[in-house]
C-alpha cells in the first residue's frame, strides 16, 4: 500500500514537520565529488585543508548538503504522490557541513497561493539544515508545486 502526501488544502502556514536525520560519509562525499566534478582541494585534501583553511578537517560541499537536505524531506512523505514541481530556491549556509557531521531537516509552511487552475498551488517552505549539535548549518527557502 503507497502512502500519499499532504495536499495544497493540508499544507497551512506555522504548520512544521522534522525528517529523519542522515549522517554524511567519506564514501558519500567521494561519490558525489566524482560525480559532480567537485574536484576542489577543500574536498579532497587533508593537507590543503590543515594548512590554508581554518576547518581542520574536509567539508562537504555546500551542494551535497543541499541534496541530502532535498532527500531528507522527500523522505519525509509530505509531498509523495502530491508534490509536482520544484520551483526554485532561495539558499544561505551558515556553518560548514564536515565529514561524519548528520543533518535533518526542520521545515514549516511559509505561504501558499492558488494558481489559475483549481488541481494545483504553490506552498512556500522554509528548510532549515540542523546538525548533530543542534546547530543551523543551512537554510533555504523553496517553493513547491503541490496537487
Amino acid at each position: 500500500m503507497s502512502l500519499i502526501g499532504l495536499y495544497f488544502e493540508d499544507f497551512l502556514p506555522g504548520k512544521r514537520f522534522k525528517t529523519h536525520k542522515r549522517t554524511i560519509t567519506e564514501t558519500d562525499l567521494v561519490n558525489f565529488i566524482t560525480l559532480c566534478g567537485f574536484f576542489e582541494p577543500l574536498f579532497t585534501d587533508q593537507t590543503f585543508v590543515n594548512t590554508e583553511t581554518p576547518y581542520g578537517a574536509r567539508i562537504a560541499p555546500g551542494a551535497l548538503s543541499l541534496a541530502y537536505a532535498e532527500g531528507l524531506s522527500i523522505l519525509s512523505g509530505i509531498i509523495h504522490q502530491t508534490g509536482m514541481a520544484f520551483l526554485g530556491l532561495e539558499l544561505q549556509i551558515h556553518k560548514p557541513v564536515f565529514i561524519g557531521d548528520t543533518i535533518g531537516v526542520e521545515i514549516e509552511v511559509l505561504d501558499k497561493r492558488e494558481t489559475r487552475k483549481p488541481d494545483r498551488g504553490i506552498v512556500t517552505f522554509c528548510h532549515k539544515v540542523i546538525n548533530q549539535k543542534d546547530e543551523l548549518v543551512m537554510e533555504y527557502t523553496v517553493k513547491r508545486m503541490i496537487r
